[in-house]
């Protein structure tokens, strides 16, 4: 037992001031260390449940979530000084040349963490928002200390760096309200009653329960096509993204369909005449003079 004492309390380093560090010192460092950061875990995800029970928007959940956990990190950190009796005064030079050292070898990291608190402060991005990067569109599911994550209308997950959400273009669909403005276009063959197929547009957009009455649906007669009178249906509809959007255009495509069968008007295809020129053979005409 007495070996045992002998090396639990060894000392291994002695400071400055005179205070020194034993071996029982780290060993009991150590554990309060990983035992608080188990602690911290579990605390974090209990967090989130409440918060997702008590209907708290995703956003100021997470936000709540990151400063309570960087909070007690660094708490957990102070306690560990303060069990290994190394005074915060001391750091001060280490913690001067680490910050150089991350400063340049860690720019990106550092970049992109600064850059997540800013997203989460200033909201320009929030979680459920339906955006659009580099011709990728999907839905942002969470922005983590490094990346955002987003989920493509594919299904596919994208992790773009949170540096990049706030340097590059960011069209985001939802960050006032979730209205869109979105068309359908038809060609009918030519003859057709334009005014009629103007109305029967106007009935088919105002049939449909997905599509706002104000701003008020538009038919527009677009142009004169090579085999079509062409025209256009611009209705605004209030959905959560491409999808559902693809979802009312192909509702309303049903709707003028069957409102044309109706009333006899004729959907428009590309159409060719084809005329044949027939010539008698030269020695035929000879024979028959």
């Amino acid at each position: 037992m007495s070996d045992f004492e002998k090396y639990w309390n060894l000392t291994l380093v002695t400071l400055s001031n005179g205070a020194t560090i034993t071996v029982a010192q780290v060993v009991l460092t150590i554990a309060v260390v990983v035992l608080s950061l188990m602690a911290i875990w579990w605390l974090q995800r209990l967090l989130g449940r409440q918060l997702a029970k008590s209907n708290v928007d995703p956003n100021v959940a997470q936000t709540i979530q990151r400063v309570v956990f960087y909070s007690l990190l660094v708490l957990v950190f102070i306690t560990a000084l303060g069990l290994l009796r190394i005074p915060v005064t001391a750091l001060a030079f280490i913690s001067g040349a680490v910050a150089i050292g991350v400063g340049f070898g860690a720019q990106n990291i550092i970049n992109n963490l600064i850059s997540g608190w800013i997203l989460m402060s200033e909201r320009p991005v929030r979680i459920g928002d339906f955006v659009e990067i580099d011709q990728h569109r999907g839905v942002v599911e969470s922005i983590g200390n490094r990346s955002t994550r987003i989920r493509r209308i594919d299904g596919v997950h994208l992790l773009v760096p949170n540096s990049q959400m706030l340097e590059r273009v960011v069209v985001n669909w939802t960050l006032v309200d979730r209205d869109f403005r979105t068309s359908v276009r038809v060609g009918v063959a030519y003859g057709s009653p334009v005014r009629k197929v103007e109305e029967l547009l106007l009935k088919a957009a105002a049939g449909q329960k997905d599509v706002l009455e104000n701003p008020p649906s538009i038919a527009v007669f677009e142009d004169y096509g090579d085999s079509a009178l062409v025209f256009d249906l611009f209705f605004w509809s209030r959905a959560l993204g491409e999808r559902e959007l693809r979802l009312v255009r192909s509702d309303i495509r049903f709707r003028i369909n069957e409102l044309f069968n109706d009333h006899g008007i004729v959907i428009a295809f590309p159409q060719r005449d084809v005329h044949l020129y027939t010539h008698e053979p030269a020695g035929r005409e000879k024979n028959a003079s």
